[in-house]
């Protein structure tokens, strides 16, 4: 599984439009194939910065998302809107048998 997520500080006065956009680009990108989840979120204690949470079922459906229409349209209009530097972060993430640690033994006995 692969985890994107992404900060991004919005212009006061374009508010509305950064969340519509969002809005937008939320629903196109949930329908894709390999999607396991997308959504933006607005900063607690920052209402001008959103941040975008996905889950990728693997890295060729997170390539082929930004070779989507909607991402292109979405990258377009997002520097109207953004006051600063975006930054993201991707994550590679492995499960862990249930019956095991990380180091391939069993798991610690906790007393």
């Amino acid at each position: 599984m692969i985890i994107v997520h992404a900060t991004i500080p919005i212009r006061s006065d374009c508010r509305e439009k950064a969340l519509e956009l969002a809005r937008q680009m939320t629903a196109a990108t949930q329908a894709e194939v390999g999607c396991i989840s997308y959504d933006f979120y607005i900063g607690l204690s920052d209402p001008n910065t959103l941040m975008l949470f996905q889950e990728w079922e693997s890295m060729e459906a997170l390539m082929g998302h930004f070779q989507t229409e909607h991402m292109d349209e979405f990258l377009k209009e997002l520097p109207q809107v953004v006051s600063g530097e975006v930054t993201t972060r991707r994550y590679a993430v492995q499960s862990v048998d249930e019956d095991s640690d990380e180091r391939g033994g069993p798991p610690p006995v906790i007393h």
